[in-house]
């Protein structure tokens, strides 16, 4: 099993129709063959000192795949290529960590 943690950057004011986007196709990528978790979260003001600042036009995908190959042929899903696509004039950047627990 890896975790993902996906850092999506957005141009200010393209969160909602990037959050409207990822909605009609998370249920696609919950279907996928090795999906394990797939959902947004947004960063939430604690007062904790060592968080880092929040950040308004950033969403966050937490992800959960049974292997390594399960995220590559996510990234070759129609559903996924067309919610990309649909996306990119609001997408600014994006980065991801691919991370394995340990024991």
């Amino acid at each position: 099993m890896i975790y993902v943690i996906a850092t999506i950057e957005l141009s200010p004011g393209g969160k909602e129709k990037y959050l409207a986007e990822l909605r009609r196709v998370t249920p696609l990528v919950h279907k996928e063959k090795g999906c394990l978790e797939y959902g947004p979260a947004v960063d939430v003001p604690t007062g904790i000192p060592i968080q880092i600042p929040r950040r308004d036009n950033v969403v966050t995908l937490v992800e959960r795949w049974e292997s390594v190959e399960a995220l590559k042929l996510h990234l070759t899903q129609p559903h996924y290529l067309e919610y990309r696509e649909r996306v990119k004039d609001v997408l600014k950047g994006a980065s991801i960590q691919v991370l394995a627990p340990v024991s």
